[in-house]
């Protein structure tokens, strides 16, 4: 899905894009830490994965945001 996502590819979609995604990524990053803490998550490192591509989608907007200011 969104986790081979290329940081062109982010900077190549628009900001109301990029904001579904990060929506799109905490729901899944929420279900994630359901199933932790109920004991039926496998991967673990999924949670980190999806912590830093929400992280990367969130500063490739700020970076929009600040070139449309100028």
């Amino acid at each position: 899905m969104v986790v081979n996502m290329k940081l062109q590819e982010m900077r190549d979609q628009t900001i109301e894009e990029l904001e579904a995604k990060v929506i799109s990524l905490r729901k899944d990053l929420f279900d994630l830490r359901i199933k932790k803490a109920t004991y039926k998550l496998d991967n673990t490192s999924e949670i980190s994965k999806k912590r830093r591509i929400i992280a990367q989608i969130k500063t490739v907007v700020k970076q929009k945001q600040l070139q449309l200011v100028k």
